[in-house]
């Protein structure tokens, strides 16, 4: 049993390896094709491919989530790295700092010590979400990474797949993993509502994380995992 349980381990050290590189790799290999697409405004497929990679944007910061619980790979250095690597792609974020939060927010759920929660309506709490994670070093790498870009890369690609994706996806997190859950009062200890059981639909909205209950309730599961808590 013993040996059978550190097979597991192993395999799904693996897994959640394949798994996170394998966002990054769908999401870096659909902005390089945009990035270089001359499309038509014209063509409906321009605004089905803003939101696919949306989608593949929220999968970068689902996959530094998961190394924020450690659920990547036990190896902590090659679960930090690609927590790094994926939480730095999505926006310029810091690791370090993003990790403080997200346990600060797991520590000391739906209380003023919690960095995600706000006792307001969706404007104001996502506003008050946003001013506590975005920092000034953040926008100047940005900005700086932007300009560079410009150089090779048409500037209405950059503005369309590059900078819209982005935001849209901060929209997407925060309502379906942040907002949805954790808004008015709850009869659990984690102060979370989850999703009623449609695995496409959780999928879709936020990679499982509409099942946000069972995400504080084992927050060592990674997320393409979390549909077997239904």
């Amino acid at each position: 049993m013993l040996i059978r349980k550190s097979h597991l381990k192993i395999i799904q050290n693996y897994i959640g390896v394949f798994v996170a590189c394998t966002v990054i790799a769908c999401w870096f290999t659909s902005l390089f094709f945009l990035l270089r697409w001359n499309f038509e405004w014209t063509n409906p497929l321009v605004y089905i491919m803003i939101f696919i990679q949306m989608h593949l944007y929220t999968g970068l910061f689902i996959t530094a989530h998961d190394a924020m619980h450690g659920t990547i790979s036990s190896n902590k250095q090659l679960n930090n790295f690609l927590g790094y690597l994926s939480v730095f792609l999505y926006a310029g974020f810091f690791y370090n700092k993003l990790y403080n939060k997200h346990h600060s927010h797991h520590n000391h759920v739906h209380t003023e010590e919690d960095p995600d929660f706000a006792p307001h309506g969706f404007w104001r709490w996502y506003l008050s979400f946003m001013m506590n994670y975005v920092t000034i070093i953040q926008l100047v790498i940005m900005a700086i990474a932007f300009n560079v870009l410009k150089i090779w890369v048409d500037e209405k690609n950059l503005l369309l797949f590059w900078v819209l994706p982005s935001l849209l996806s901060t929209f997407q997190l925060f309502y379906f993993g942040t907002y949805l859950p954790h808004k008015g009062e709850h009869d659990n200890e984690h102060h979370a509502s989850t999703l009623s059981k449609n695995h496409f639909f959780a999928f879709i909205t936020c990679y499982f994380f509409g099942y946000h209950l069972e995400h504080h309730q084992k927050p060592g599961m990674p997320w393409w995992q979390l549909y077997k808590t239904k």
